[in-house]
């Protein structure tokens, strides 16, 4: 047995929640689980459908990016994924899906305004959106320069990725991330419905105001407060 069969078990269930939730198209996604004290982490391999799948065909790679364990290539957005880990500590799973709705927001190139109390019981804030790259970015190591594109967008709104698991990148699409691969899937869950939300919102009237921040708080802080008690 694998020595990383813990990781591989974890990213393999987390992969196959996606299309059960509406989140993938075809392979359009993936999912990773780290194991931070052998440094490395799972990851869904490149172009194979999801009913293929298996904990076995998980691909092994370390925060450089680089394969350690499994026969075949790993996501085409692994050194995405791995930047994340290297430079964000406290993480253990990480999403990237093309789902409808974010992707629609990212394309417009837009950050989803936070309109009400779904939004505010995970965030404070509106879920951002980075730029789109610059063209040395992008011509350079593309998938490696989507991360610093995330960690860079984060730096200058002054956001911490431990308070905010969810990103759009202009143009292109959702990440999220969170302690565990599985957090990081119900992430990516929760962005694609308040982005629908969203947008549902602005087509009922265009002129709908933001959530008022006291209810902002109120709703966060009972969840996520000292004296949190929402559960529904």
């Amino acid at each position: 047995m694998s020595n990383y069969q813990d990781i591989k078990e974890q990213a393999y269930l987390a992969n196959m929640q996606l299309p059960k939730l509406g989140l993938v198209l075809f392979t359009f996604g993936n999912v990773s689980a780290a194991d931070r004290a052998k440094g490395v982490f799972a990851i869904k391999p490149s172009g194979v459908p999801y009913e293929n799948l298996s904990p076995e065909k998980m691909v092994i790679v370390d925060f450089e990016g680089i394969s350690v364990e499994g026969d075949l290539r790993p996501s085409s957005d692994t050194k995405t994924h791995a930047v994340l880990y290297k430079h964000w500590e406290d993480i253990g799973g990480v999403v990237h899906t093309h789902s409808t709705y974010g992707t629609a927001w990212a394309q417009a190139q837009r950050a989803i305004p936070i309109f009400g109390t779904t939004h505010a019981d995970h965030l404070t804030v509106d879920i951002p959106c980075a730029p789109p790259m610059e063209d040395a970015m992008i011509k350079g190591n593309y998938e490696y320069e989507t991360g610093f594109q995330i960690m860079n967008h984060f730096e200058s709104l002054g956001l911490s990725y431990k308070e905010v698991e969810m990103i759009l990148v202009g143009n292109h699409a959702p990440f999220t991330w969170g302690k565990t691969a599985e957090k990081a899937v119900y992430n990516s869950a929760v962005l694609e419905a308040v982005a629908q939300m969203a947008l549902l919102t602005e087509q009922i009237n265009p002129q709908a105001p933001k959530l008022k921040e006291s209810l902002v708080q109120k709703h966060y802080e009972r969840k996520h407060g000292a004296g949190a008690y929402y559960g529904q």
